[in-house]
């Protein structure tokens, strides 16, 4: 038995919200005459992270947790649903011959659909029955199962992705979501789809817990799952007469970084040129904060700048990590007349610092004040 979230790793609430004795072990496979003989009821703990919130059950998933077993398939109600749910999804977001991508795909009931729809749909299915069945109907459908961030998917790079109804089956959430995304392009879409546990709640629905189902997923808590695993969700509503919940999704985009290089080389030519206006060693810096200690390491200023100011006592008579310039109190200024100008790396408190260097300092000293967009004389 587990004790902590299969999801964020924390531990469950010490007491389990419900325990139900002698429950049915599996909801599909039935014992038959030959096998009933070993069949055992088993014993359910419904628990409740202490960090996530997520409900989830803390047994061993079943066998074949794997494989995607729609017994009914879809009646013509659900039929007429998903085709208009999914025309929308595809009208939506521009996914129209764009190719998507089915985690768990049965016998490609949902699959069909989408393809007659307008995607251009592949499928990934485990059971071998249920393979065969896709490729006997034209549905490009490969056996396998999304087992970890490394996974390898046939035809990826993919625009979209579908998880209907499975999630709630994976042990391994985090590696299931994340090799999913990883066979995306970059920004794409998906549509997640577990049951409403929000609805189950409401409505007292003690009968849902089961060992096919881990995870009880309410809307606060698919989002935060999802989001932990790579994804922002553009949307999350009740559908199906509130029984599922519904969430799209986009994969979350790499933050770029790269102009942050060129504004560091733009910052430090104007550091360099206000340098050159004063004789060697003449400049100082007030302000020994993380951003200004930075700024001189990443300036390459060790040896170029006099001293640091900073009006903190207990960095005074210390050194800057790093660029070991000696850094001191503002009275330096008036005790050291070889400082010509100062330069104010004070981020918010800068004008301040900038008033006080002239009021209580010296009025005829140079002062640049190290701005955001760059250095500016004051």
């Amino acid at each position: 038995m587990r004790n902590s979230c299969r999801v964020c790793a924390q531990p469950f609430l010490p007491q389990p919200l419900l325990r139900y004795e002698n429950m049915p072990s599996v909801a599909q496979n039935f014992p038959d005459a030959t096998t009933v003989k070993n069949d055992h009821g088993v014993d359910l703990n419904v628990m409740q992270c202490s960090g996530c919130g997520l409900v989830q059950l803390n047994s061993e998933p079943v066998p074949y947790f794997r494989d995607v077993i729609r017994a009914a398939g879809y009646s013509p109600e659900m039929g007429a649903f998903r085709r208009e749910q999914f025309a929308a999804f595809l009208e939506r977001y521009g996914l129209k011959g764009k190719k998507i991508f089915e985690a768990g795909c049965g016998r490609g009931e949902y699959a069909s659909l989408m393809q007659e729809c307008g995607g251009e749909v592949y499928g990934f299915e485990h059971l071998d029955a249920s393979v065969a069945e896709c490729v006997k109907n034209g549905l490009r459908v490969t056996k396998g199962f999304v087992e970890s961030r490394d996974a390898k998917i046939p035809d990826a790079p993919f625009d979209a992705f579908l998880v209907l109804n499975f999630l709630e089956h994976i042990p391994d959430i985090r590696s299931f979501l994340g090799g999913i995304s990883a066979n995306l392009a970059e920004g794409g879409l998906g549509l997640v789809e577990v049951p409403n546990f929000d609805m189950i709640l409401r409505d007292q629905m003690f009968c849902e817990f089961m060992t096919d189902h881990l995870y009880y997923f309410k809307k606060e808590t698919l989002c935060t799952v999802l989001c932990l695993n790579g994804f922002e969700v553009l949307e999350c509503h009740e559908v199906w007469h509130s029984y599922i919940l519904s969430a799209v999704v986009r994969k979350k985009a790499r933050t770029e970084l790269g102009s942050f290089d060129q504004h560091q080389k733009k910052l430090q030519a104007e550091i360099g040129d206000f340098l050159l206006r004063f004789p060697a060693n003449s400049v100082a810096v007030w302000g020994a904060g993380h951003a200004a200690l930075a700024v001189l390491a990443l300036a390459k200023l060790g040896g170029q700048i006099r001293c640091v100011i900073d009006s903190a006592p207990f960095k005074q008579n210390k050194f800057t990590p790093a660029t070991h310039i000696p850094i001191l109190p503002p009275a330096t200024l008036e005790s050291d007349p070889a400082i010509h100008a100062v330069i104010v790396m004070g981020a918010s408190y800068s004008d301040e610092i900038a008033r006080t260097l002239r009021d209580k300092y010296r009025k005829n000293i140079s002062v640049a004040i190290l701005r955001a967009h760059g250095l500016e004389a004051v």
